[in-house]
């Protein structure tokens, strides 16, 4: 089982919107827990919905909780969070939740900006990402900005990635996913994911695809956690999720779609085919 805290939108694939599919697709089982309900992204004339409020928010806290779901779950996935308390609470139930499970692996999405938009939650939420969430993280998946604001390091190098994981805080033995990088020594035409931890480094190259679209960082994470749910390790799990996601892009452009999307048919007979080809999670 994966517990997934993140938003929710009625129109679009962003956030729970975008990843539970692949996590369900590939057989595991999702418990959803909505941080935001929002009508669609920012970037229509129109927003509508909110932040979910704290004291509703924690009553679903509590209700996972008397299901026994993090007793359950083999990992926790966080993702955008719309205000202080609902952060606060969040890290609140991953430490009770870590506690009650030590087996429990924890995914950090630390959906804070990007370069082109800047930092688009309240610096109140990045310093709850950063000084409780992250410290609690097993792995984490933070772009270039993310990494940059969090740690005060422009990430251009290698040696910037080690000197920024270091200054995370995370836990001994935690892997970190710079996601998205264009580093000084990336081959042209090709971004990079790359993967820091007890192992040491390694980059993992895709084609870039010119395109900037909301929900790309979650489905990613969602394939992720799809792929380490399945068996694989976090090297391929990465690679899987660098070329779905690809493909998702790819399929967004042909159709004109303001969000990535999920119908093209060779992406979802991927991800039907790892849950058929792995050990039920």
């Amino acid at each position: 089982m994966v517990i997934s805290i993140q938003s929710q939108v009625v129109l679009g694939h962003v956030g729970n919107s975008a990843a539970l599919f692949p996590m369900q697709a590939a057989g595991l089982e999702v418990a959803a827990i909505p941080t935001v309900i929002f009508s669609n992204t920012p970037d229509y004339p129109t927003l509508r919905g909110r932040a979910l409020p704290g004291d509703f928010f924690a009553d679903l806290l509590r209700g996972a909780e008397e299901r026994e779901l993090p007793r359950r779950a083999r990992f926790v996935l966080s993702g955008y969070i719309g205000s202080v308390e609902v952060a606060e609470l969040t890290a609140d139930f991953i430490a009770r939740a870590k506690a009650a499970n030590p087996g429990l692996v924890y995914l950090c999405d630390p959906v804070l900006g990007d370069a082109g938009p800047g930092l688009y939650v309240p610096e109140a939420i990045a310093d709850v990402m950063r000084d409780r969430l992250l410290p609690l993280a097993d792995i984490a998946t933070p772009n270039p900005f993310e990494l940059g604001w969090l740690t005060g390091t422009p990430i251009r190098t290698a040696a910037d990635l080690h000197r920024a994981a270091a200054a995370l805080r995370m836990a001994p033995g935690a892997r970190l996913i710079a996601t998205g990088c264009a580093l000084e020594d990336t081959a042209p035409g090709v971004i990079e994911s790359v993967i820091l931890g007890p192992d040491g480094l390694s980059r993992h190259p895709v084609r870039h695809l010119p395109i900037a679209l909301p929900g790309t960082g979650d489905l990613f994470t969602g394939i992720v956690t799809a792929g380490l749910g399945r068996g694989l390790d976090l090297p391929r799990a990465v690679e899987l999720a660098q070329d779905l996601t690809a493909r998702a892009l790819a399929h967004a452009r042909e159709l004109g779609a303001r969000e990535v999307m999920l119908t093209d048919p060779a992406f979802r007979e991927d991800l039907l085919r790892l849950g058929q080809e792995r050990a039920p999670a």
